[in-house]
């Protein structure tokens, strides 16, 4: 019999799902971790804590925890659901350094090596340890600057290097007839040579090694001979450069530009690279 309408038994006495005809399908959610649960038969109310061996942990506001088994019987908001298991984590790709390495899952730091990579300046070792940190930690190589190339000559004679501590330096503006090539060429003609290698960029300071475009200026401006390259840098770009203080000011604002290896140039890059490659290297091994 047909009443409003609806034939309860859709023309068929025997057809399927006749019982349910009408009924509204209770959802099923999963018992994800802080999904607020309400158990229909006791009033019991609380937030999963735990999933497993197809139970449900619930945890109410005054600390009791009871189990349940998944399936029927609870409410959400007032409204009957199927609890099922929560969905499987999706798998995660591997966390890369800010240098584009693969992250070390939970890497603890390693100790220092005897080796080192030695820069000129607390702007290069700052910039290094933005970008390369975390790998140089977990290889254990330990950046200090020199105040200036100038002073090599005297760090290797108070702490020459050897087979099992290499050094590794980066210069400033190395470039084909330049103070700084001149003072490199010395040293690895000289008998420390073989166990260290110095690498640069062609720019006139670590600043320039900063890509224009992350910084949000269209270049990095010439400054004529005879002024401080970051003072005329500073007021090219119209920055304060009054004294000390806001050239580093200046220079934390170009360092929080930096968020990976992206930022940087090319000519930076690789060299950097090349020095933790030979720091890092296995001594070779004595011959007989």
């Amino acid at each position: 019999m047909i009443h409003d309408g609806f034939d309860r038994y859709g023309g068929d006495v025997l057809a399927s799902g006749w019982r349910d005809a009408g009924r509204r399908a209770v959802p099923q959610v999963a018992a994800d971790i802080g999904t607020v649960i309400e158990v229909a038969g006791d009033g019991f109310c609380g937030a999963v804590t735990r999933v497993q061996s197809g139970t449900v942990e619930l945890e109410d506001r005054l600390g009791k925890r009871r189990l349940f088994p998944l399936g029927g019987g609870f409410l959400i908001d007032g409204e009957p659901v199927l609890l099922g298991p929560p969905a499987p984590a999706a798998a995660k790709a591997p966390a890369r350094t800010a240098s584009g390495s693969f992250a070390a899952p939970e890497a603890r730091a390693r100790v220092a090596r005897p080796s080192r990579i030695l820069v000129e300046g607390r702007h290069d070792a700052e910039l290094v340890e933005k970008v390369w940190g975390d790998d140089l930690r977990v290889e254990g190589v330990v950046v200090e600057y020199l105040q200036g190339v100038d002073l090599l000559g005297d760090l290797l004679q108070s702490e020459p290097p050897g087979p099992g501590r290499r050094y590794g330096v980066l210069v400033d503006h190395l470039v084909p007839g330049s103070k700084e090539s001149r003072i490199a060429q010395a040293v690895e003609r000289g008998p420390h040579g073989a166990h260290l290698r110095i690498v640069g960029h062609p720019h006139i300071d670590v600043w320039q090694c900063v890509r224009p475009e992350a910084v949000g200026i269209a270049a990095w401006p010439d400054v004529p001979r005879g002024i401080e390259w970051k003072v005329g840098v500073s007021r090219a770009l119209g920055w304060p450069a009054r004294d000390q203080a806001d050239i580093a000011r200046t220079w934390q604002r170009i360092l929080g530009s930096v968020r990976s290896y992206r930022d940087l140039d090319p000519a930076l890059l690789g060299r950097v690279e090349e020095l933790i490659d030979f720091v890092t290297a296995e001594p070779d091994a004595p011959t007989r």
